[in-house]
Order: C-alpha cells, then sequence, then structure tokens
C-alpha cells in the first residue's frame, strides 16, 4: 500500500455515489484514505437533513462497514491541534488537525476556498477537488481506477446502471474529467 494518505472532507462523502467510488478507490490501495468521526457525523446530518425519508440507523450502518473495510482508516487525538489552526471557517479546523494528525497529503474536498493553499501548505498539505484527485489516481493506475468502478457499477442492485448510466451519474456529482477519462475506459467498467 501507499503511503501517500487522503482524508475525506464531509462534502465528498454526502453523495452517495461519490461516496461510493471513493470507498471502491480507498480499497484499492493506491493510498491511505481517512476521516473521523466528526467527518462521519457532518455527512450524516447533512445527508438526514435533506433526506428525511432516510433512518439514522441507515446511514450509521453505511459508516460502520466504511470503518470496518477501510484499513486504519479513523484518525484520532487529532483534537488537541484544532485551536492553533486558523482558516476561513473555523469549523473546519477539525479537517485539517485529523489531515496533520494521519500526515496526509490532502484533503479530498469540493470546498477549496475553506482550505487556501498558505493554510494547509505550512502542513505540507494540499486541498484537492475529488475530480483532481480521482484524475490523478488515473494516471497512475487507470486500470486500478477502471476496476474499482466497475466493482461500484456492479454493486448497484436497485436499480442497476449501464455503464453510461453509472458514468452520467458521476457526472453529476462533479467529476467531468474523471468521467471524460472514464468514458475513454467503458469497456472495462
Amino acid at each position: 500500500m501507499s503511503d501517500f494518505t487522503a482524508v475525506y472532507d464531509a462534502c465528498v462523502l454526502y453523495p452517495a455515489p461519490l461516496r461510493d467510488l471513493l470507498m471502491y478507490l480507498a480499497l484499492a490501495d493506491l493510498f491511505r484514505a481517512k476521516w473521523t468521526d466528526a467527518i462521519h457525523n457532518e455527512w450524516i446530518r447533512s445527508v438526514l437533513k435533506e433526506r428525511p425519508d432516510l433512518k439514522p440507523e441507515q446511514l450509521e450502518r453505511t459508516r460502520d462497514l466504511m470503518n470496518a473495510h477501510v484499513r486504519d482508516c479513523l484518525v484520532t487525538n487529532y483534537e488537541d491541534l484544532i485551536p492553533a489552526l486558523t482558516l476561513p471557517d473555523p469549523d473546519d479546523r477539525h479537517v485539517l488537525a485529523a489531515a496533520i494528525r494521519a500526515g496526509a497529503d490532502v484533503i479530498v474536498t469540493f470546498n477549496l476556498d475553506d482550505f487556501p493553499a498558505d493554510a494547509l501548505g505550512k502542513y505540507g498539505i494540499e486541498g484537492q477537488h475529488p475530480d483532481d484527485f480521482i484524475m490523478h489516481l488515473l494516471d497512475l493506475a487507470p486500470n486500478v481506477v477502471c476496476a474499482a468502478a466497475k466493482r461500484q457499477r456492479q454493486s448497484l442492485k436497485k436499480p442497476p446502471k449501464t455503464v453510461s448510466e453509472f458514468l452520467e451519474a458521476l457526472e453529476r456529482q462533479g467529476l467531468p474529467q474523471t468521467v471524460a477519462a472514464l468514458r475513454l475506459f467503458s469497456e472495462l467498467i
């Protein structure tokens, strides 16, 4: 397994299709994926706010499966770092603190403005949009990324999705570069 480490911000775990792709990629051992209980709580709260039809137990099961299947994913003992950190949104300091404690290389987030390069750079951490993060993985190991995408697509049963439908769903998640690249490998997905 690579020592390259990525902390997933709550916003990339909120939409199920993106969360699932990021989980399948984490299981591919191209990098170490990390998060915290606080990050879990944040994405679960957001989902429940938008989807009152879901029960907390359903999302807690997803959380538990994520923690069980991704090796050494949970960052702990980072809270003492929070007070000394400065970010545009103080509520995001816990993510940076976890990234520092985990020795992360990147924070994968849609909210790049909340994690400016000057604030992260002094810790050797970079904020990356999920589209850029996945594109780097595709450049590094296209067959591994395609295999992860295929496993995700094949896991979709209600309803099953064609490759085209699957890629359209990912495109709606804000991954235009990734989807354009994956279309070139459609036969592998």
